[in-house]
């Protein structure tokens, strides 16, 4: 009779830790597709950029320095992780260059400079609400992690914390290699 009830219990440990192991497992995709959507997002923005530059080009051209400061930073926001401050000096950066059109009627009227600064504000739209979705599913991968009974076995089964902060390495998307735009 006791070793039937340490196979019974045995077979309950077992089911429990497949369970968790499950339940981590999807969780744990959920981190990892919020982080592809950013990226995605992030590719989108960066593919917009040079349409951009290149319209208020036309309209602004001795605005060099301020087209010159967009391609730097998104120069420097492609070879740096998404979590990096590339990103934010290049928000900084396209609004300069947004605010180019309040100087320039012409340019403010142009309904391609219109229809772009439409669909980067779309995609900066897009990209909060994928870091906002990236941040929940952390939250929620990293409570299931720490709760019980997973915290027995999520060590065990390699399931490291989820940073809200920083990717990893190997989590973290590439913009594609950026165009040349020559002034």
């Amino acid at each position: 009779m006791l070793f039937w009830l340490f196979v019974a219990g045995g077979f309950a440990l077992l089911l429990i830790a497949i369970g968790v192991y499950n339940n981590l497992v999807g969780l744990r995709q959920s981190v990892r597709q919020g982080v592809a959507d950013i990226d995605a997002q992030l590719r989108q923005r960066h593919d917009l950029i040079p349409n951009l530059v290149e319209t208020v080009k036309g309209y602004a051209g001795h605005e060099a320095a301020t087209l010159e400061a967009v391609i730097a930073a998104r120069n420097a926001a492609a070879s740096g992780a998404p979590s990096s401050g590339g990103e934010q000096q290049l928000k900084s950066a396209l609004g300069n260059l947004l605010a180019l059109g309040e100087a320039y009627p012409d340019l403010k009227a142009s309904a391609n400079f219109q229809s772009l600064q439409g669909e980067l504000a779309d995609v900066e739209d897009k990209l909060a609400a994928a870091r906002r979705a990236l941040n929940a599913a952390t939250a929620r991968f990293n409570a299931a992690r720490e709760s019980f009974p997973a915290v027995l076995f999520a060590g065990m089964l390699g399931f490291a914390e989820a940073d809200f902060h920083r990717l990893d390495a190997s989590e973290q998307g590439t913009v594609d290699q950026v165009p040349r735009i020559g002034f």
